[in-house]
């Protein structure tokens, strides 16, 4: 009997410590939870608090446009995207959290927390999609009914119609700048090597009528000057900075030696803002290449700082036939046209820097030949297509074909240059554009990498 009252009387003790704890915690949970300097589980975009009942935002998501509530009242939200167009989107609250990427059909969440009150920007992240036309703000107000829906913009079909035609009859529309300008050497030195000077810094560059953006550029322009050289120049580029980063150049597809790659800080120091830094290297073999950044490419080339390099000529298939084509063997070309394409960045879709209606169009004379290089710039494949006029694609990346082909759509994919061959044998106003349809129309009407071939009598 005296172990068992022994062992009673520990227990008697032990329950009484637990509950003069819990009794403690008790009133520790109470002070906390009263006293003001205790933080509250707002955060930052992402984040809820435990227990809060979120509102839903929905949207809809097309080409290119994002349309749904435009308030809400400050507390626990979650955005819900519903993709009703034909390629990926996604939403993404700006500083915040994203959906996934959301195929054609599909619907995805997003918790992004309590957010106070203020107006937030949404946008798809899509390469190119934002600067497309994907972007929306909605406003967390203490005035908003729940969720209050945006205006509605639907337009009817006439209203549609009209909105496209007018934007077509708006080419080609004058814009301020031009691109793909020849850049002539500074100097020639007494061995014959050209010097020639780039300066890259950040510009304001009219895309579209009125749309001016903080372009990255080479010498003041998007896309960088075209620069031609011939076989076996020898060859001197001074490049200043004056962009608030570290930068290089990169010889895209032009033979050089190891320390001109261009690829700070494996081969060169990084040129720092406001220092220069030249390039020196022999022109060996005819080539196709570009040239542009590597040192934050991410932001500098997609924002436009890129440009065309050439050295000698590409040989053309002058005197074959092709697909039963007969090649003249006295081949003269009329025209030949660097076509940049880019699809991100400030710059968004757009051909040589300019996006439709201010896309420049190309008039030629009945009968010419015509020579196309696509340089593609971008974050995607374009396939370009050429209404009337096949063409001859004769190079790949500079190197020429052994057996080259006819193609009425031709898929660059980022970093690849094509060499086509056009005969311009049809009169008239012949479009020339991605085939993308989304890169090149929208419910605002046409737009981004549209232009044309006018071939006059």
């Amino acid at each position: 009997m005296a172990d068992s009252s022994k062992s009673f009387d520990r227990a008697l003790v032990f329950f009484g410590i637990m509950g003069a704890f819990v009794a403690l915690l008790a009133v520790i949970v109470v002070l906390t939870r009263d006293d003001p300097t205790t933080p509250v589980a707002e955060g930052p975009p992402g984040t809820s608090a435990a227990g809060a009942v979120p509102s839903t935002l929905s949207y809809e998501l097309t080409e290119f446009a994002i349309r749904g509530p435009a308030q809400v009242k400050p507390g626990a939200l979650i955005l819900e995207a519903h993709n009703g167009g034909s390629v990926t989107h996604n939403l993404v609250l700006e500083g915040g959290p994203k959906t996934p990427d959301l195929n054609a059909g599909e619907s995805g969440t997003v918790d992004v927390g309590e957010l106070a009150t203020g107006t937030y920007v949404i946008f798809c992240d899509i390469p190119g999609h934002r600067e497309a036309g994907m972007e929306s703000t909605f406003t967390v107000t203490e005035d908003a009914s729940d969720v209050v829906a945006s205006e509605d913009d639907e337009m009817t079909a006439e209203e549609m119609n009209q909105v496209m035609i007018d934007s077509m009859l708006e080419f080609p529309a004058e814009t301020e700048g031009k691109g793909n300008q020849a850049l002539e050497p500074v100097e020639i030195k007494a061995d014959g090597t050209k010097v020639f000077e780039l300066t890259a810094e950040v510009i304001s560059w009219e895309v579209e009528p009125g749309k001016f953006v903080d372009a990255w550029a080479y010498n003041g322009q998007v896309p960088g000057p075209w620069i031609r050289v011939d076989v076996g120049d020898m060859v001197e580029v001074r490049l200043t900075n004056l962009t608030p980063l570290g930068t290089d150049i990169h010889w895209h597809g032009i033979s050089t030696p190891n320390a001109m790659d261009g690829v700070s800080p494996y081969t060169q120091d990084p040129i720092l803002s406001g220092e220069t830094f030249t390039y020196t290297f022999e022109a060996e073999r005819p080539a196709i290449g570009m040239y542009h950044a590597h040192l934050h490419s991410q932001v500098s080339v997609p924002n436009g700082m890129f440009g065309p390099i050439m050295i000698g000529d590409t040989p053309l298939p002058a005197g074959q036939t092709v697909s039963g084509v007969e090649i003249p063997e006295d081949l003269e070309i009329a025209q030949e046209i660097p076509m940049v394409l880019n699809d991100a960045g400030v710059i968004g879709l757009s051909l040589n820097g300019k996006s439709f209606p201010a896309t420049e169009p190309y008039v030629a004379n009945e009968g010419d030949w015509l020579v196309y290089h696509y340089y593609n710039e971008g974050l995607q494949s374009h396939p370009m297509h050429q209404h009337q006029f096949p063409q001859l694609v004769f190079a790949k990346d500079g190197i020429p074909l052994d057996v080259p082909y006819w193609a009425d759509t031709i898929n660059v994919a980022p970093g690849e240059r094509y060499s086509v061959l056009v005969h311009a044998d049809r009169v008239g106003t012949w479009v020339w554009h991605c085939h993308i349809l989304t890169h090149v129309e929208s419910e605002d009407g046409m737009f981004g990498m549209v232009t044309a071939l006018i071939v006059q009598e």
